[in-house]
């Protein structure tokens, strides 16, 4: 099977997150939830969390909620994997952060330089 997609790997997770969520039934906060439980017990990358940092401000997730989900899951899934988890998740706030500050950095210029010429 080919693909005419410059993005076959990011066109598939895509697909595949659409038909999860078609074909649940749990809330919002719920379903983010349960994907940073699932998150911490499998060990996954930062990036990982970060594809969750959107939907989990959509669903107005807190910071507390978050820290919930790692203590419930801390006596099945062991401190290491918890510890890890949080430490992902920081990372990719962080970097969601720099994204965001470079992203108005570059607009503040932006607006800067039309002004400067009109």
């Amino acid at each position: 099977m080919t693909t005419s997609s410059d993005t076959p790997v990011l066109d598939t997770l895509a697909a595949m997150t659409i038909d999860s969520l078609e074909r649940c039934g749990l809330d919002e906060s719920t379903l983010i939830c349960t994907r940073i439980a699932a998150l911490a017990a499998m060990d996954a990358p930062a990036v990982s969390y970060l594809a969750h940092v959107g939907p989990a401000v959509r669903a107005n997730l807190t910071v507390e909620q978050v820290q919930d989900v790692l203590v419930a899951v801390a006596p099945v899934i062991g401190t290491a994997r918890v510890m890890a988890a949080a430490g992902h998740i920081t990372e990719a706030l962080g970097f969601t952060i720099a994204l965001a500050d470079a992203e108005a950095q570059a607009m503040a210029e932006a607006e800067a330089q039309s002004r400067g010429k009109g």
